[in-house]
Order: structure tokens, then C-alpha cells, then sequence
């Protein structure tokens, strides 16, 4: 690899990971805002998401000087690719994170809330330990903790068709609580989101090490064998 092509993609490293370091602060700060009920930590994450949003575009713009310029091939051409798509994902987990606390603010200014219907606590420790495992997989090229972040994925899924089930339950039992149960599903189904793009970033480290979409790779092998089994009927 070039000198200066492997500069900068340790120019873009960098900045991925300090996106991601802003992600991280902002989700775990918009759980403790919906769980503490402090509406200035609430209001500091929404103003922070401007940062993010900000980083996200010089990020990209670095990405098209270095296709522009570099012209790299295969594995590099695959990791300032899977830096574009990362890039994406990690300014949605941003605005998943406002999102978050906009519910927070809306929670805390209401007075007399109800516990949330969910383990809130438990679901974001594991979405949160998604996304530090999807940055490290980055960070270390590493297919196995990416690996470990897609099964995680299922969990968080799981925990939030839970969380929707027994809030519709709370809403039919006490109808007076339904604006607020509104509230904590979308807090639930912003968690999930989030729990999805880092799954996409742990699925871009699989593209950048095997050169294979992971969503479309299913697809691939169908194909293959119905193209093998459609050619062993001609030979018959």
C-alpha cells in the first residue's frame, strides 16, 4: 500500500472512532437522561447531536478525497467503502440518541410518570456493549466480535417485542397511562434502532475482511445452488 493512501486511511480511522466516541457518550447520556429524569442532560444531548452531524460530513467529504485521489483497489478500496456506510449508520445511532431524549424531556416535564414497562437499565447496558463491540471490531478488523455483536442483535430484539407486548398490556389495563407507555415504546424501538446500525457496522467489518455483503450473501449461496441443481438437470 502507498504511503500516503495508508495515511489516510488511518486519517479516517481516526475520525470514525471519534464519531463513534461521540455516539457512545450520546446514547449512554440519553438513557440516563429517560431514567434520571434530568431534563438538562436531556437538552445537552440533543444540542450534542449537532456535533455529531457536523463530523458525519467531514468524514464523508474525506472519503470521496481519498476514492478521488487514491484510487485504491481491493482491501482498501473495501474499508473506505465500509468507512462511507459506518459513517451513516453511526450519524442514525445520533439521531436515535436525540430522539431519546427528547422522550426524556417530555417524561421528566410531566411530573407523576410511571416506572417504564422494561428492564430500561438492562436494554441499553446491552446496546450500548453492541456498539463498543462494533468499534472495536472495527478498530481490530476483528470477524469475531463482529460475529458476537450480530447475536446480540437478536437479544435487543427480543427485549424490545417484550417491552411492546406488555405496554400494550398497561395501556388496555389503565388507559390513562397510554400517552406515557407511547412514550417508552418509542424509547424501546430508538434502542432497537440503534442495536440494528451497529449490527450494519458489524456486518461492514465482515464486508471489508471477506469482500461479501453480509445481507445479500444468503442470496448469493440461494442462487448458486439453484444455478448447480438447474445445471445438473440439463446434464441428466
Amino acid at each position: 500500500m502507498p504511503i500516503f493512501l495508508q495515511r489516510q486511511i488511518n486519517t479516517l480511522k481516526k475520525m470514525l472512532l471519534s464519531l463513534g466516541a461521540l455516539c457512545e457518550e450520546q446514547v449512554r447520556d440519553s438513557i440516563e437522561a429517560v431514567v434520571t429524569r434530568d431534563v438538562e442532560l436531556a437538552q445537552r444531548v440533543v444540542e450534542g447531536d449537532k456535533k455529531i452531524d457536523l463530523l458525519e460530513i467531514e468524514i464523508e467529504e474525506e472519503c470521496l478525497h481519498t476514492l478521488a485521489l487514491h484510487q485504491p483497489v481491493a482491501f482498501d478500496l473495501r474499508y473506505v467503502v465500509a468507512v462511507l456506510k459506518m459513517n451513516n449508520d453511526l450519524e442514525r445511532i445520533g439521531d436515535h440518541a436525540k430522539s431519546i431524549a427528547e422522550q426524556a424531556k417530555y417524561l421528566a416535564e410531566e411530573g407523576q410518570v410511571n416506572e417504564p414497562p422494561f428492564d430500561l437499565n438492562a436494554m441499553g447496558r446491552r446496546v450500548e456493549q453492541m456498539l463498543r463491540h462494533a468499534l472495536d471490531a472495527v478498530v481490530n478488523i476483528d470477524v469475531e466480535v463482529a460475529h458476537q455483536v450480530r447475536v446480540l442483535d437478536d437479544e435487543v430484539d427480543i427485549m424490545h417485542a417484550s417491552m411492546y407486548g406488555r405496554a400494550i398490556e398497561l395501556m388496555r389495563e389503565n388507559p390513562h397511562q397510554t400517552e406515557q407507555m407511547v412514550h417508552y415504546i418509542s424509547v424501546s424501538r430508538q434502542l432497537e434502532r440503534i442495536a440494528d446500525h451497529a449490527c450494519n457496522i458489524a456486518k461492514d467489518v465482515l464486508y471489508i475482511t471477506e469482500g461479501e455483503i453480509p445481507r445479500h450473501g444468503q442470496i448469493r449461496r440461494e442462487n448458486a445452488v439453484e444455478a448447480a441443481s438447474e445445471g445438473e438437470g440439463e446434464n441428466a
